[in-house]
C-alpha cells in the first residue's frame, strides 16, 4: 500500500493506489489501452522468444535455413494444436499427466513401428513442412 494510507481506511487506500496509478509513466493515460498493449507486448514477445528457442534446438540436427523454413511452415492446425496441448498441460497436474501419457505413448507407438519406418516417415513431414516454410519466405 501506499505510505503513510496505513489504519486510514479502504478508501484512502484505494484513493492512494488511484493516484500511484496515475502517476506511474505509461502510454496512454486510459489504464484499458495501457492493459491491451501490455498484453500485446507480452504474447509478441513470447512469440519471437519461442520461434527463436525452436530455431536454436532444430539447428543441432538441421541447417540454419531449414530449420527457419521448418518453423515457418507450421500449419495453423500445428500451431493450434501444440498451444492447447501447453495450455491443457500447464493448468493442472491431470492435465500435465494426460498429455506426457499422450506423448509418451505416441513415443512407443513409434518405436514399436520400428525405428526405420518411424524415421522415414518423420523425414517426410520434416520435408514437407520445411518446403511450405521456404515458399512462404
Amino acid at each position: 500500500m501506499a505510505k503513510g494510507v496505513i489504519g486510514r481506511g479502504k478508501k484512502a487506500a484505494k484513493d492512494a493506489l488511484e493516484t500511484a496509478a496515475d502517476q506511474a509513466p505509461s502510454p496512454s493515460p486510459n489504464p484499458m489501452t495501457n492493459l491491451v498493449l501490455a498484453d500485446f507486448a507480452l504474447r509478441g514477445g513470447g512469440q519471437l522468444l519461442r520461434h527463436a528457442v525452436e530455431r536454436t534446438l532444430l539447428g543441432a540436427k538441421y541447417s540454419k535455413e531449414d530449420a527457419k523454413n521448418l518453423v515457418k511452415g507450421r500449419s495453423m492446425a500445428q500451431t493450434l494444436f501444440g498451444t492447447a496441448l501447453a495450455r491443457i498441460a500447464t493448468r493442472s497436474v491431470p492435465g500435465a499427466l494426460v498429455v506426457g501419457g499422450g506423448l509418451l505413448a505416441k513415443t512407443l507407438y513409434d518405436r514399436r513401428k520400428g525405428k526405420a519406418a518411424a524415421r522415414s516417415a518423420g523425414r517426410k513431414a520434416v520435408a514437407k513442412q520445411a518446403e511450405k516454410g521456404a515458399d512462404k519466405a
